[in-house]
């Protein structure tokens, strides 16, 4: 993840579900009217507050209208920043409400265990929620029925998607449409735990019994390539290993094997949840201590203690005879298990090298079989 600007408050954003919800808003009223859209164009928020944006296109047709936003994420490195979020607005039959459509560059959900069943487009519920009530709105000030089609599409978001998650949750063709508060807080955890649970849903909904989360690319490679794992079972988790455990809990599959470095495994061998850089650190004494129980000499744990990094303290240790991989591997079951809980999830740690190359790997046990 991109590190945050230093030294200056964060600029909140708006996402693609509050600017396709204001484009949505601005051609519905010029479809009634036939006159151009109010430009900036107001919606609600689900607080309940109120936004105006800007349009950046507005084109009107025979029995349609156009609107696009451009999307402005704030301070958050969000693949969609500055992408245009069209809304195309057709008149529906009275009485049918709202529906949607996915345009160019919005996907479509092919695989069941997202909040929406395959075959329709991936919007999600509240920024369909957001569109119908501000649609609703427009039709009573206008005194016309809140009946349309709201087409939504991303120019250019199919080559955007490739860098999102929804090629493995099964969205197809293009991105999400997302968003719960309409507002977009930079660095937010919350969005990437949200993609955790997704990924988590989609692979218990295709039936799959045995789940990877992983701590990098080389790791998930590693991990998938020694099971023969397929795409949706492989959970991007990142340092994020409590929101992944923890969601288990409550959503559980057969088997879970969690992947990574021997850095981050260590961290997570020491208590950590969260493994990112910045929120949480590594106890070279600590790992000098685990040296030493392993069979350290008293220099070898001294210089472990001293080391610049874990490859370093690694380095040491094997340099002198010491495995450090197997007992940081057992520290981190033993955290990944309390944070599981008591229930029927089979459990293993691996520990891989740079190169994706086997360091260490527990055996496989439920929680409560220890």
């Amino acid at each position: 993840m991109t590190e945050p600007p230093k030294d200056r408050p964060l600029r909140r954003g708006w996402t693609t579900g509050a600017c396709a919800t204001a484009a949505a808003r601005a051609a519905f009223e010029a479809l009634v009217t036939g006159a151009p859209p109010p430009d900036p164009v107001e919606i609600g928020l689900p607080s309940g507050k109120r936004a105006a944006f800007a349009l950046a296109e507005f084109r009107r047709g025979a029995d349609y209208a156009r609107a696009s936003v451009v999307k402005d994420a704030g301070d958050d490195p969000d693949v969609t920043h500055g992408a245009l979020i069209r809304a195309t607005v057709r008149r529906a039959a009275p009485g049918a409400g709202v529906s949607f459509e996915a345009g160019e560059g919005v996907g479509t959900i092919t695989r069941p265990g997202l909040p929406l069943p395959p075959g329709e487009p991936a919007i999600n519920p509240v920024p369909r929620q957001m569109m119908r009530q501000t649609i609703e709105e427009a039709a009573a000030k206008l005194g016309v029925g809140a009946d349309a089609v709201v087409e939504i599409s991303v120019p250019g978001g199919e080559e955007m998607a490739k860098h999102t998650l929804n090629g493995r949750l099964g969205i197809l063709g293009g991105l999400s449409i997302l968003g719960t508060t309409g507002i977009v807080t930079p660095f937010s955890c919350a969005a990437w735990i949200d993609s955790i649970h997704r990924g988590v849903d989609v692979a218990r909904a295709s039936g799959l019994t045995h789940i990877a989360g992983a701590t990098g690319s080389i790791s998930e490679a590693a991990v998938q390539k020694l099971y023969g794992l397929p795409d949706a079972a492989l959970i991007e988790m990142g340092d994020f290993v409590g929101g992944f455990l923890k969601y288990l809990r409550t959503h559980p599959v057969e088997r879970v094997t969690i992947g990574g470095g021997f850095a981050k495994m260590t961290k997570l061998a020491q208590g950590r949840l969260d493994l990112h850089s910045g929120r949480s650190s590594l106890d070279l004494a600590q790992l000098a201590e685990t040296a030493r129980r392993a069979g350290s000499d008293e220099e070898t744990a001294s210089r472990i203690a001293q080391a610049n990094s874990a490859l370093d303290a690694f380095l040491i240790a094997r340099g002198a005879g010491v495995d450090l991989a197997a007992p940081v591997a057992r520290g981190a079951w033993e955290t990944a298990a309390r944070a599981l809980g008591a229930c029927e999830t089979k459990l293993e740690i691996i520990v891989f090298d740079r190169q994706g190359g086997l360091l260490a790997q527990t055996k496989l046990m439920r929680p409560h079989d220890v």
